[in-house]
């Protein structure tokens, strides 16, 4: 047998894979509720976001059921969904964006010209348009990021900059923004992507880094505030521990 690639198994899904074990061994039955996320973090040594992404990798699986104003509970195996999903983590996504978008917006306001703004402008117009028909504003918001990315020239950084944003489609990702973006999300989101415009716009790169990193902080804890829904007894807020 020729030899297999060794691929690292990612945290969230060695998690993903022990809490499998102890649903499909009957440790958590069917139609019970899983312990709580601080728990669980506590008990298997991680961290709450790590649990998180474990727990919707199991929800896209059909393994978990996350019930709005109750908690998470296990389910039946499903043959017809997939098993193992391997994705880029969403967290780990959003930081490592923050690291290289932050220095592309100082980039760009040390070179910002009146096309980059009107490309800038068009492209958070297009989040609005996308917004307000109840839409998910990927477009505008993948081209505001990429306009950025582009004063860099530099085609490297521009590859990575979209082969992050494009992780938003993986199944994981996808499904954390069926949970935690919605209309009120987005719009604290475009008003931030102003906020990078402005900053561009006067020249200063330390203020648009500052701008772009805490648009991605708060990207950040968007997918990680209060499960939506989820009432205080169901002991699965996120308050700090």
């Amino acid at each position: 047998m020729p030899l297999q690639q060794i691929e690292p198994r990612r945290l969230y899904r060695q998690i993903a894979d022990q809490l499998r074990r102890l649903i499909e061994s009957g440790e958590f039955p069917v139609g019970s509720r899983l312990p709580p996320e601080r728990d669980l973090a506590v008990q298997l040594g991680v961290s709450r976001p790590s649990v998180r992404e474990a727990l919707i990798a199991l929800e896209v699986e059909g393994l978990v059921e996350v019930r709005m104003g109750s908690g998470i509970y296990a389910c039946a195996a499903d043959a017809g969904r997939p098993a193992g999903v391997v994705a880029a983590p969403p967290l780990d996504v959003i930081r490592a964006r923050q690291i290289i978008e932050g220095e592309l917006a100082a980039g760009a306001a040390r070179h910002c010209t009146p096309p980059l703004l009107d490309a800038l402008a068009e492209s958070v117009a297009l989040m609005e348009e996308e917004a307000g028909g109840g839409n998910i504003p990927v477009r505008g918001d993948r081209m505001f990021h990429l306009r950025i990315a582009e004063v860099a020239e530099n085609a490297v950084l521009l590859r990575l900059v979209a082969e992050l944003f494009d992780e938003r489609h993986n199944p994981l990702f996808a499904q954390f923004g069926n949970h935690f973006e919605n209309a009120e999300s987005w719009a604290a989101a475009i008003a931030e992507h102003r906020a990078v415009i402005d900053a561009i716009a006067l020249g200063a790169p330390d203020q648009a880094r500052s701008a772009m990193c805490e648009h991605l902080e708060r990207s950040h804890s968007r997918f990680y505030a209060a499960w939506p829904g989820h009432a205080k007894d169901a002991r699965l807020s996120t308050e700090e521990s």
